[in-house]
């Protein structure tokens, strides 16, 4: 789904209220009926924090289950309050914090016969998760950036879920892909 400009401020705002409130303890989820018609539907996103260009957290889901605004509002104070991989996000950082929201369009099955098929079926606007009994885990397309060549992005992704390169040709393994309406409050801003 691809969001209008009021839409995309909306859930910025939503995710800057979500961890203010969060610093202050002070939760308070929104009333998603008080949000835009498509906001209040089902949807999946992820939240990433920035502070000075580095990930400061990043948290998401990956189903529709719960209405778009309420999943931006848990993702952010997830992101900021909950990532495992750094602590909880201090007051004093907030002010040099960036925002960023995902919304993700439904993951659907790649198909695809042996890795070296799979190498040339993905590319840059492409998020991917890859499941296997033993794990699991997603790149968004924007890790593209930093990750562009294939087999990079794909080894970083399998050793991402705890998993040997070799998985890609285990037929128990799935990778699905999916594309995301990536936006920032520095995007809101010099948009035209």
């Amino acid at each position: 789904m691809r969001l209008d400009r009021e839409e995309k401020r909306h859930l910025l705002a939503t995710a800057r209220r979500a961890i203010e409130g969060g610093l202050k303890g002070r939760i308070e989820p929104p009333d998603p009926t008080r949000a835009p018609a498509r906001l209040q539907r089902p949807g999946a996103s992820f939240v990433t924090l920035r502070r000075g260009g580095a990930l400061r957290g990043c948290i998401g889901s990956l189903e529709a289950r719960r209405p778009l605004v309420l999943d931006v509002f848990q993702n952010a104070l997830a992101a900021a309050f909950s990532d495992p991989r750094f602590p909880p996000l201090a007051p004093e950082e907030w002010p040099e914090t960036e925002l960023e929201v995902s919304v993700l369009s439904r993951p659907e099955p790649l198909a695809y016969r042996g890795y070296g098929d799979l190498r040339a079926r993905v590319g840059p606007g492409m998020g991917l998760v890859l499941e296997h009994p033993r794990g699991r885990a997603t790149y968004l397309p924007e890790v593209w950036a930093t990750l562009p060549d294939p087999d990079l992005f794909l080894l970083s992704l399998a050793r991402k879920a705890g998993l040997p390169p070799e998985v890609y040709d285990d037929p128990r393994t799935r990778v699905l892909a999916y594309t995301a309406d990536a936006f920032s409050e520095r995007d809101l801003e010099e948009a035209p």
